[in-house]
C-alpha cells in the first residue's frame, strides 16, 4: 500500500533554487518528466508554459504558473545517488524553470463527505525557501486552482488545456458586478466571447430556475449597444426573450429605435446644438425648462401676449436695420409691411378680448394706433403709398407702450429641470428660443439666430426624425419597460440595440442618452426600494474605443458629443456597481480607451493583442502578477484567451467554448477567395439596396398650426411677380 509520504514524493519534480517576490527559480530533477507526466495518475503535459506547480509550506501550498523553461550548464555533473565529482567530468546540462507565485492552495476535510476539499485564495501567504520541494498538482488540485468545482462558479465559459482540460467556470456576481473588459485584435474571437457570456449566463440561469421549479424567463437584464449590427443574428433563436431595436424600416418582431429628444438632458442638448456658454447655453436651458414645464401653456395669458408682441417688435426692428428697401419702393415690400402691421393690429384686437383691464385697454389702444398707420397708406384695396421709417417706428413705440405694463414671462419660475424626462414638442424649441431672445431686446436675437438654425436643421433631417422624435411621443414609463425590461423581465431578459444605421451626427448622443438613462433609472430604483436593494443589469458596449475614447489634456470646457459620451461611461464605471449596473466593454484598441474606464474594470478576458501600445497598457492595468502570461498575447490563436482579475482567483488560459455558427455574431472574416472563385455564391441586386436606402424616414412630430388670423384676409395678396421680401411673415406662431 502506498503511503501519503510516498504519494507526495512521487509528485516532486524539482527544488527551489532562488526566491523573489515576483519570480521563483526551480531546478528540475533529473528524472522529472520531459514531455508527458504520469505522476498524478493521469497523463498530463509537463513541463509547459502557463502550467501550474505547487510549493508546499506551513500555510498550505503556494500556487505558481510556469513562465520560463530552459537549460543551463552546470560546472559539475548531477547524478542521482552518486557523489563522485571528478576533475575530468564535463559540464552537465540541467533543466530549470521560472515560475510566478499567484495564490495559496489550502485543504480541509468536508464534514459530510469526509473527503479532502481544496480551496484557492488570492495572494501568497508564505513564500518558499531555497531547497523546498516543487510538486505537480493532482487533477483535484488543478480543478480547485481553476475553480471548476467551486460552488459559486455557475457559468461555464470554456476549458483549460494546460489544466487537464478542466472546466473553466465563473461567478456572474464577480464577472459582471465589477465591470468586464474583453480585449483583442479583430478576428481573435471577442464578439463570440461576448455573445457566449450572455447566452451561457441566460442558459445557466434558466437551468437553475428549472431545477428549483420556478417558471418564466430569468429575471436578467442584458442591454447590448451594437454599433455594427452583429448581435441580432446571434440571439435570433431566443424568440420572445429578445427585444431588438433598429432604425426604420423594421421587420416583424423588431422595434423602432426611439431615443426621443425630450429624453435628452440639458447637457446633451448643449453638446448636440453646439450652444456657446456665453449667451446661447443659458437661453437654451431656459427654453427647455419652460417647454418641459408647460410654460407655453400655463403662463398667464398677458405674459404670452407680451412675448408675441415682442417678437413682432423684433421683426419691425429687423426691417428698419435692413433699410427702406425692406418696406418701401416696390410692390412686394409694401405688401409685406402692410401684412405685418395688419397682423399686429388684428392680433391685438383678438388678444384684448381674452384678457381683462388694464391689459385689454392697452391692447385696444395698440390696435387702433397700428390700424391708423396702415389705413394712412391704403389706397382702396391696395397699397400704392410707401411706408415711411416713421410709420414703423411709431408702431414699434406703440408696442413698447403696451408691453411695458404686461407681466414678464421670465418671472415665472420653472417647475421642472431641463434634465427631467418630460415629453414636449421638440419642434417648438427653436421658435420658443426666438421668443425668449426677442424679450431680451437689443442685438440679443443675433447671438441666438445660429442656435435656432442648428436646431431647426437637425429636426428637419429626415434621417434623424425616426430616431429622436415620434408622433405621438412614447411615454417615459413605456420607454423604460421596453429598453430596460418590464417587471420580472416578462418581456425578455435581453435587449439588442442596433446602432449600425444611426446617423453619425447623433450616434454618440444616442449612446450617451441610453447609458445615462439606464444608469439614472437604476439609481432611482434603489432609492425607492423599501430595503435599498439594486436591480442587477448588464450594459454591453461593442467597439468601446469608438464611444469612450481617451480624452485629451487640452480639451476645453465646451462639450462635444464624443466627450459627453465618455463622461457618461466614466461615471458608470466609477459608480455603476453601487446601483447594480455592470459594464461589459469589447474593444480592439485598448490604448484608445479612457484610462478611467479601464482602471475600473476588475476582470479582463484578453484575446490576441499584437500592438505594442495595447500590450503595454494592458500590462499596467491588470491586477495580478502575470507579466510572463501576458507575453503570450501576440501568439494566442482564435478562441483562446487569458482570464484574469476579480472573477478568477488566479490567471488562467482558457479555450472559449465553441458557439454554433447560427449563434455567432456577424463578424466573421469575409470569404474573398471562395467568392472570387465561385465556390460561394454572392448575387447582387443593388436595386433592393437602393430602395431600402431611400425609404423616407418617419418625420419628426410636427407642431400644431393655428388657423390664420381672420383680420389678415382684408389685406390683399401682392400682384403676381412682385418682388419677394426676406421678412415675409408666417403668422402661425403656436401659442
Amino acid at each position: 500500500m502506498t503511503t501519503p509520504i510516498e504519494v507526495i514524493a512521487g509528485l516532486v519534480v524539482g527544488a527551489v533554487e532562488s526566491v523573489s517576490p515576483d519570480e521563483i527559480r526551480i531546478l528540475l530533477e533529473l528524472d522529472a518528466p520531459h514531455a508527458t507526466a504520469l505522476n498524478t495518475g493521469t497523463p498530463a503535459a509537463f513541463p509547459r508554459l502557463n502550467g501550474y506547480v505547487l510549493i508546499p509550506n506551513e500555510a498550505g501550498s503556494t500556487v505558481a504558473y510556469i513562465s520560463w523553461i530552459g537549460i543551463e550548464r552546470s560546472p559539475y555533473p548531477k547524478r542521482s545517488g552518486l557523489k563522485d565529482f571528478g576533475l575530468i567530468d564535463l559540464p552537465f546540462p540541467l533543466r530549470k524553470m521560472s515560475v510566478s507565485p499567484v495564490g495559496t492552495l489550502t485543504s480541509r476535510r468536508d464534514r459530510v463527505s469526509k473527503r479532502v476539499v481544496f480551496e484557492l485564495s488570492r495572494g501568497v501567504v508564505a513564500f518558499p525557501s531555497v531547497g523546498d520541494p516543487v510538486l505537480m498538482p493532482t487533477p483535484e488540485q488543478v480543478e480547485a486552482i481553476v475553480g471548476s468545482k467551486a460552488a459559486d462558479r455557475r457559468v461555464r465559459i470554456g476549458t483549460s488545456a494546460l489544466a487537464s482540460s478542466a472546466e473553466i467556470k465563473v461567478d456572474p456576481d464577480k464577472l459582471f458586478g465589477r465591470h468586464l473588459a474583453v480585449l483583442g485584435n479583430t478576428g481573435s474571437g471577442k464578439s463570440c466571447t461576448v455573445a457566449g457570456l450572455i447566452r451561457w449566463s441566460l442558459d445557466a440561469s434558466a437551468k437553475t430556475m428549472a431545477d428549483a421549479g420556478r417558471e418564466g424567463p430569468p429575471n436578467a437584464r442584458f442591454i447590448v449597444l451594437d454599433p455594427n449590427g452583429e448581435y441580432a443574428r446571434a440571439f435570433a433563436d431566443r424568440g420572445d426573450e429578445l427585444r431588438l431595436f433598429r432604425v426604420p424600416p423594421v421587420q416583424d418582431g423588431e422595434k423602432e429605435l426611439d431615443v426621443p429628444a425630450w429624453l435628452w438632458s440639458g447637457h446633451e442638448w448643449t453638446a448636440v446644438a453646439h450652444a456657446q456658454p456665453g449667451a446661447q447655453r443659458p437661453l437654451l436651458l431656459r427654453g427647455i425648462r419652460e417647454l418641459k414645464s408647460g410654460h407655453h401653456e400655463d403662463v398667464p395669458r398677458e405674459a404670452t401676449i407680451k412675448r408675441h408682441l415682442l417678437v413682432s417688435s423684433g421683426r419691425i426692428t429687423a426691417m428698419l436695420n435692413v433699410g427702406s428697401t425692406a418696406f418701401a419702393g416696390a410692390v412686394g415690400p409694401r405688401f409685406d409691411c402692410a401684412r405685418l402691421l395688419s397682423g399686429i393690429s388684428e392680433d391685438s384686437t383678438r388678444f384684448a378680448a381674452s384678457v381683462d383691464d388694464p391689459a385689454a385697454t392697452l391692447l385696444q389702444t395698440l390696435s387702433a394706433t397700428v390700424t391708423a398707420i396702415v389705413d394712412a397708406r391704403r389706397s382702396g384695396a391696395t397699397f400704392f403709398n410707401d411706408f415711411l421709417v416713421g410709420d414703423l417706428e411709431s408702431a414699434r413705440d406703440a408696442i413698447a407702450a403696451a408691453t411695458d405694463t404686461l407681466p414678464d414671462i421670465g418671472g415665472v419660475a420653472a417647475a421642472i429641470s431641463e434634465d427631467a424626462p418630460v415629453p414636449f414638442d421638440v419642434t417648438l424649441l427653436a421658435e420658443h428660443l426666438d421668443h425668449l431672445a426677442a424679450e431680451q431686446g437689443g442685438n440679443f436675437a443675433a447671438f441666438i439666430s445660429t442656435l435656432g438654425l442648428r436646431i431647426r436643421s437637425m429636426l428637419a433631417d429626415q434621417r434623424l426624425g425616426s430616431v429622436i422624435g415620434k408622433n405621438p411621443p412614447t411615454s417615459f414609463e413605456d420607454w423604460l419597460k421596453s429598453y430596460i425590461g418590464d417587471d420580472g423581465a416578462s418581456n425578455g431578459p435581453l435587449a439588442v440595440i442596433d446602432l449600425s444605421l444611426v446617423p453619425s451626427e447623433v450616434v454618440h448622443v444616442v449612446v450617451a442618452v441610453l447609458a445615462r438613462v439606464i444608469f439614472e433609472s437604476l439609481q432611482r430604483y434603489r432609492r425607492l426600494h423599501p430595503e435599498g436593494l439594486s436591480l442587477p443589469t448588464v450594459l454591453v458596449l461593442e467597439e468601446a474605443h469608438t464611444f469612450i475614447r481617451r480624452g485629451k489634456d487640452d480639451e476645453g470646457p465646451a462639450s462635444s458629443p464624443s466627450q459627453l459620451c465618455r463622461e457618461v461611461f466614466e461615471r458608470i464605471a466609477r459608480e455603476g456597481r453601487k446601483f447594480g449596473l455592470g459594464l461589459v466593454l469589447s474593444s480592439q484598441r485598448p490604448s484608445e480607451l479612457s484610462a478611467t474606464v479601464l482602471a475600473q474594470c476588475n476582470t479582463f478576458i484578453l484575446h490576441r493583442i499584437v500592438n505594442d501600445a495595447d500590450q503595454n497598457l494592458v500590462a499596467r492595468l491588470v491586477p495580478d502578477n502575470v507579466g510572463g502570461l501576458l507575453r503570450d498575447l501576440p501568439s494566442l490563436p482564435s478562441k483562446q484567451a487569458i482570464l484574469l482579475g476579480w472573477a478568477t482567483p488566479i490567471p488562467v488560459l482558457v479555450e472559449i467554448d465553441e458557439l454554433a455558427k447560427e449563434h455567432q455574431p456577424q463578424s466573421a472574416d469575409p470569404d474573398f477567395w471562395d467568392v472570387w472563385t465561385g465556390a460561394k455564391e454572392r448575387k447582387v441586386n443593388w436595386g433592393d439596396v437602393a430602395a431600402q436606402w431611400t425609404v423616407p424616414a418617419a418625420p419628426a412630430q410636427q407642431p400644431p398650426v393655428e388657423a390664420p388670423v381672420a383680420g389678415l384676409a382684408a389685406v390683399p395678396e401682392p400682384p403676381a411677380g412682385a418682388e419677394a421680401n426676406p421678412f415675409d411673415i408666417d403668422d402661425d406662431i403656436p401659442f
